[in-house]
């Protein structure tokens, strides 16, 4: 059985610890690999070697920097395919979802490419008599990311790529449960001419985890994953003084309007709701129906999702995957059995749901819940499965008012033809990325990811402007130079004069 181990300094390490992790083909149920997971010793030997590329890598050139990253987008590229195929059959998504994840992940590094444009820097000249004051952004050090099943290329991507263009040293821990697609990316890292131990990878748990959160070596930390984890991953790093950005889970709503196009709704609600089986941060997971929109907006619907195709990713018939473990599935199939004992209708229910010849995969069928009480488990919790609410209000006051109170602020929509409308609801809504007729406002790679109240927890967001700003320290330079004229002593509080 295949091993997935480290990467470290520049080269495959094998464990020692002893200890691995399963791997699955969510689509056929079976243990195809499994993960090595690190020691203490073994996240301290890739910190080591990070800590020692920095030396000469935090010092590169811009231009040797940006050469290397060209290169590797050049490479990503190339191999796009190949890299889908590996999330195909460690995540289970599609493989078209698959070649998305890819190409937004891409997107970062060709911001990075540009970094040069970046990290300029400001210049005030003559602030007193020839006196300059100038601006600068230096790299922190090594820098650290742990990161989630659900995208295991695209957000690994949203984090080192930037940060080693900063100037910066990285170690990754990808999910133990599909680690196969950031091994690659580390691999064609180095044939890009990544120089060894500027990006490391470390497998494995909690005891990794733990160890890169205490190490004295590490600078900052990214993370992407629950809520929960997300407040441990902060109170543990900021008890170590690190500088850690978590971004944590969602419940995202979709707001519909009654002048609202209901048939481009309704598709934009499937393709958001179940897409990736619903295994994603940004997937709507409840839908406000505002007035008498309901009744008609829920059958199209329904009409829609009864007729999706679901079957492993490998098939390009298929439309939606497996979910990623068996017991997910049991834990995302049980909230629509609880939702309809609290009061909710259940629409069309994927509980139960096979697919001929993968009878052991870890598939699930979409459910459609209508009328769920705001008190229901589905729509307080996170689920993380192909299961979307239906809750109805009379107006917008009553939908806003909804949406505010709940405790994540990740993304949102509005679904309408009205400007006003529109407006309002992007400036009065508390959530961090909103899309006006946009399902699931993910931003391009210009701009920042994150979002709001339990749903991120540090100060700034991840790539684009904020994600420079987190992998750089600013330094401010005040010179003077005197003119060969000056002289003479002064003994007086320097003035503007």
């Amino acid at each position: 059985m295949k091993t997935i181990t480290h990467w470290i300094d520049g080269k495959p390490v094998e464990s020692t610890s002893g200890r691995f992790g399963a791997v699955y083909n969510p689509a056929t149920g079976a243990q195809e690999k499994q993960v090595a997971f690190a020691s203490v010793d073994e996240v301290d030997a890739a910190v080591a070697s990070a800590k020692a590329a920095y030396e000469t890598w935090g010092a590169a050139s811009l231009a040797k920097r940006t050469s290397v990253l060209f290169k590797y987008r050049e490479l990503l590229d190339a191999h796009r395919d190949e890299i889908a195929a590996l999330i195909t059959a460690e995540h289970g998504k599609v493989h078209s979802d698959a070649l998305g994840e890819v190409a937004r992940g891409m997107e970062i590094v060709e911001l990075a490419c540009g970094i040069s444009v970046q990290l300029k820097g400001e210049l005030s000249t003559e602030v007193a008599t020839r006196v300059d004051v100038s601006s600068i952004r230096q790299p922190l050090g090594v820098v650290a990311g742990i990161t989630p099943f659900n995208f295991p290329a695209m957000v690994p991507m949203w984090m080192f790529p930037l940060a080693i263009a900063c100037g910066n040293t990285f170690v990754l821990k990808p999910s133990e449960k599909d680690p196969s697609a950031s091994y690659r990316l580390a691999e064609l890292a180095s044939e890009a001419g990544l120089p060894d131990g500027v990006l490391n990878i470390v497998q494995g748990d909690k005891v990794a985890v733990d160890r890169i959160l205490e190490h004295p070596d590490v600078e900052a930390v990214s993370f992407v994953g629950s809520t929960p984890i997300a407040k441990y991953i902060q109170f543990k790093a900021v008890e170590h003084g690190k500088r850690v950005q978590a971004l944590g889970g969602a419940k995202n709503h979709m707001l519909v309007l009654p002048d609202a196009d209901l048939d481009y709704a309704a598709d934009q609600a499937i393709n958001a709701a179940y897409g990736s089986a619903g295994e994603r941060c940004m997937a709507v997971s409840v839908v406000v129906a505002v007035g008498d929109t309901g009744d008609e907006l829920v059958g199209r619907i329904a009409e829609r999702a009864k007729s999706l195709r679901i079957g492993p990713g490998t098939d390009p018939e298929s439309e939606m995957g497996p979910l990623i473990t068996r017991e997910h599935r049991d834990k995302v199939a049980s909230y629509v059995a609880s939702a309809a004992a609290q009061g909710a209708e259940v629409v069309v229910d994927g509980t139960g749901y096979t697919v001929a010849g993968h009878e052991d995969g870890f598939f699930l069928g979409v459910s459609l819940l209508d009328k769920v009480p705001v008190t229901a488990d589905a729509y307080r919790d996170e689920i993380f499965g192909p299961v979307l609410c239906v809750v109805r209000t009379e107006t917008y006051d009553e939908a806003i008012a909804l949406i505010n109170g709940s405790r994540w602020g990740n993304g949102t929509a509005i679904f309408t033809r009205d400007g006003g409308a529109a407006r309002r609801f992007q400036l009065e809504v508390k959530a961090g990325m909103v899309g006006v007729n946009v399902p699931i406002p993910v931003p391009v790679g210009y701009h920042s990811f994150g979002g709001w109240k339990d749903s991120l927890f540090g100060d700034l967001h991840i790539y684009g402007n904020d994600g420079i700003a987190f992998y750089t320290q600013g330094k401010v330079i005040t010179t003077r130079w005197p003119d060969p004229s000056d002289g003479g002593i002064n003994l007086g509080f320097p003035s503007h004069s």
